[in-house]
């Protein structure tokens, strides 16, 4: 019993200190981008042509407020807040209190499952209210200051609630079958839970832009006209299945940009953002504003990031991310197996001996426990990710967008005030895309190759 407890204070320990130092090193890297930030004032002679001091300064300005607001929020909640709520037990008094509430309602307490699905509707509800007052910084303070946020506080709401409700529409029926298969799948239930949940996130990245996303956002489909054509010819040069071809209202969210296209078997869909394609507003419509007017991309630059998007599909990245998805859960499921039941890491957050909830076991292994193997793999898609958009681009250039690309990849950095100048531990470390100048030194280099 006394070994026992020794351990479990180890393991909160380890717990704590790897928590800490994996923030404190998130710290030191935004403190270098800050840095950057601070003593940047000259724009890169490769953008000197097409991008203005002013634009420079207001992109600038808009990376240091988010990079010193990245600070604040390691600082409060992912050290502060997270590092109070391990030491205090905090997991293990939100189940007691949901147990309490099972009783209250009805349910079986000795029932795992009914504990388990009201513990994880009473930590979604803690925690939407935890991270309110932050999201509504970043859209209402953060966003709106620097001429990006779209949404009114009604929208906001609604939108929260929306996210709420689907989020435990969804994750509730999930989480009680998981325990199940647990409960009843014997000494290799990891092998059964590994195939129920990768059937699950197939089919949740089937049926989500078909049924979940237009219930944030309006999909019209593409009008009849150049730009549609072309995207039809193109992917058809391709063999790329395409099914639809939508234009998605994310102005009325952001003005950020973005395309993407959807679908794992069958017709695929195409999406389009609003603020992606060339707005062309004569100088007295009033439903934009002078900075929105112009913003966007030609029809040939859309075609060139559609182009590096169908690279991806043709060079089979998307397949190869969903296999080390798979890989990556069934080594988790199977580490869980070997851990659940070793008493010191409940213990460690609280519980009493011999309260051993599948649900906390499974939380507590996969953000704990393997958090530093979560790190590492983490930090390997990272790489993996930046070395697949070089060849997404690459792809681009054999389809001969070479230029298209570029002036594209410039335009959406203007326009989403996208700042140029990154210091390289930061940016290894954080973007799973290359940086603007270090797509364009690609390009450059590969165009060069081509024609020799």
């Amino acid at each position: 019993m006394l070994e026992e407890l020794k351990t479990s204070e180890l393991t909160l320990y380890s717990i704590l200190i790897f928590l800490i130092v994996e923030n404190l090193v998130n710290l030191y890297l935004t403190r270098r981008q800050i840095y950057v930030y601070q003593t940047s004032k000259e724009v890169p002679v490769e953008l000197r042509d097409v991008m203005t001091k002013e634009t420079f300064e207001k992109a600038r300005l808009y990376g240091l407020d988010k990079a010193n607001y990245e600070v604040f929020k390691l600082l409060v909640c992912d050290i502060a807040i997270s590092t109070l709520e391990i030491y205090s037990g905090f997991i293990a008094k939100v189940w007691a209190r949901a147990t309490e509430f099972t009783d209250q309602f009805g349910l079986n307490t000795a029932n795992e499952i009914h504990v388990s699905i009201v513990f994880l509707i009473l930590i979604n509800i803690i925690g939407t209210f935890k991270d309110l007052p932050f999201k509504i910084y970043a859209t209402f303070v953060l966003e709106e200051k620097h001429g990006f946020n779209k949404q009114t506080p009604t929208f906001f709401l609604k939108d929260q609630i929306k996210s709420f409700l689907i989020g435990q529409l969804l994750s509730v029926p999930i989480v009680a079958a998981i325990v199940y298969i647990v409960q009843i799948g014997g000494d290799y239930f990891f092998i059964w839970l590994w195939a129920f949940v990768g059937m699950v996130s197939l089919v949740l990245i089937t049926i989500y832009p078909v049924y979940i996303a237009p219930l944030f956002d309006k999909f019209r489909p593409l009008e009849d006209g150049e730009l549609k054509t072309s995207i039809e010819n193109l992917a058809a040069s391709l063999k790329f299945p395409l099914g639809k071809l939508f234009v998605v209202e994310g102005s009325k969210r952001s003005a950020h940009s973005n395309a993407y296209f959807t679908g794992l078997f069958g017709a695929k869909r195409i999406v389009l953002f609003d603020t992606l394609l060339l707005n062309k507003g004569l100088p007295d419509d009033e439903t934009l504003t002078n900075d929105e007017k112009g913003k966007g991309c030609e029809n040939k630059e859309v075609l060139a990031v559609l182009a590096h998007e169908l690279g991806h599909w043709k060079l089979g990245h998307i397949k190869k991310n969903i296999i080390i998805m798979q890989v990556q859960m069934f080594l988790i499921f199977m580490a869980f197996s070997q851990l659940f039941k070793y008493s010191p890491l409940y213990q460690a957050v609280g519980f009493p001996e011999n309260v051993q909830p599948i649900l906390i076991g499974f939380l507590v292994i996969v953000m704990y426990v393997l958090a530093p193997y979560n790190t590492v793999i983490s930090f390997a898609m990272t790489i993996l990710s930046r070395r697949f958009e070089y060849q997404a681009d690459e792809f681009a250039l054999g389809l001969g967008y070479s230029k298209e690309l570029g002036k594209a990849l410039i335009k959406l950095h203007i326009d989403n005030l996208g700042f140029p100048i990154y210091d390289w531990m930061y940016s290894s470390w954080n973007h799973s895309h290359p940086t603007l100048l270090q797509r364009l030194e690609r390009l450059k280099v590969d165009a060069n190759k081509k024609q020799r």
